[in-house]
């Protein structure tokens, strides 16, 4: 501790006035009268000057205790703007070899929502308050045009915000993470629920029918479970007898057209197909090695939109023929027995693939890898409830294999 009234040898300093021992029996001075001091990590000594020296006592141990503890963050950690570190974030992204697709949605996430708000605010001086109201009005007024931002599109928001402290934190660029203190579970709108959509084997085989030149294609989406995208990257040399090596995927990303990268879990996967659809598929592959499968009119990738035309034309043509069907039966029998057609996306035939495989008897080892899911758990998550369908059949299957036994003992 140094006492700012008294020089080294004790004699009144500049800052003393009158009489040394004058007022009440205690030295008066200008200021406050005592300093403490540490040194940081850094190697530079800091300071801080106090009312009373129990006061700077008390400090310079707090802050000698960090150091010793390793939990010491300098004053000056945070000093730089949100903008400087969330572009250095996302330059390691970019080396880090995310997706294109996924850095384009990065970069639209700052340009368009977090830097005009918070890109020339020193990181130390983004508040939890602060962020917490800000995050919040985007449900309201997010966009630059005044409308409401969708919830997922918040949380995408909240999630990148987070990143960008984490890595700040672990930088020594920030001293905390004030992104997690924001809950998504309460303090984030809940992003509504896909509806998810199966198709039966008739519904599929006719739907598939309807889709003209994408026949088969619609066949291997619904019967194996492949991604647009990866069904769109497929090329001969993929195609193994009464099977399909899934190794690529391709994706439109804007400013860049179809890009082709990794699957989503960045794993090659081997996929079998159906004897009736193996027969359709060996017919048309093409005799070249790289050639696609499923190619665009130009024999390039296969754009979504391309697609999407006749799928979404085919689904209406289901439609229509399942309520003509449907009113047919209500005028012979006053019930109708045929399922009215749901209107569906391409996507959703990768649902209809996992419920057929359940209703078959497949195990979640036997989906996850199928469809190529990182985890059973992700499986679990989406499927599990059509599992749970079939529980009703497992007792009875189980309780025929016991009245075997009994009978056989």
């Amino acid at each position: 501790m140094s006492d700012l009234w008294k020089n080294k040898d004790g004699t009144p300093s500049k800052r003393a006035t009158g009489p040394w021992a004058e007022g009440r029996g205690k030295p008066q001075g200008i200021g406050k009268r005592w300093r403490g001091w540490y040194v940081g990590d850094d190697g530079k000594p800091r300071t801080k000057d106090c009312r009373t020296e129990a006061e700077a006592e008390a400090w310079s141990n707090t802050e000698r205790g960090k150091v010793v503890t390793n939990v010491w963050v300098s004053p000056d950690v945070g000093t730089d703007t949100f903008r400087a570190v969330a572009e250095e974030w996302f330059k390691i992204k970019q080396g880090a070899q995310r997706k294109p697709k996924t850095l384009v949605g990065y970069r639209s996430i700052l340009d368009t929502l977090v830097l005009p708000k918070w890109g020339d605010t020193p990181i130390k001086e983004i508040s939890y308050g602060g962020l917490s109201s800000w995050i919040a009005s985007l449900s309201v007024d997010g966009s630059v045009a005044g409308t409401a931002l969708s919830a997922s599109r918040i949380r995408q928001t909240h999630q990148l915000m987070g990143a960008v402290f984490k890595y700040a934190v672990k930088a020594g660029l920030a001293s905390k993470n004030i992104a997690a203190e924001i809950s998504p579970r309460n303090d984030l709108p809940e992003a509504p629920e896909t509806e998810q959509h199966y198709l039966t084997h008739a519904q599929l085989i006719q739907l598939a029918s309807e889709t003209g030149r994408f026949e088969t294609m619609t066949l291997v989406l619904g019967y194996c479970g492949l991604r647009f995208g990866e069904a769109s990257a497929l090329r001969r040399k993929d195609i193994g007898n009464k099977e399909i090596t899934v190794r690529n995927s391709a994706t439109y990303v804007q400013g860049q057209g179809i890009v082709e990268t990794a699957t989503k879990t960045k794993r090659t996967r081997r996929v079998p197909v159906p004897a009736p659809v193996w027969e359709r598929l060996k017919a048309e592959l093409p005799a070249d090695a790289d050639a696609f499968v499923f190619p665009s009119r130009k024999r390039g990738h296969l754009p979504l939109g391309e697609y999407r035309w006749a799928f979404d034309n085919a689904v209406k043509a289901a439609q229509a023929a399942a309520e003509a069907k449907r009113e047919e039966e209500t005028a012979t029998t006053g019930e109708a027995s045929t399922p009215s057609f749901p209107t569906i996306t391409p996507h959703d035939l990768r649902h209809t693939c996992a419920s057929l495989a359940i209703s078959a008897g497949a195990n979640v080892k036997v989906i996850q890898h199928m469809l190529g899911h990182a985890t059973a758990s992700m499986t679990l998550d989406l499927y599990g409830h059509l599992m749970s369908d079939d529980l009703a059949g497992v007792a009875e299957a189980l309780g025929e294999a016991m009245k075997a036994a009994q009978k056989a003992a």
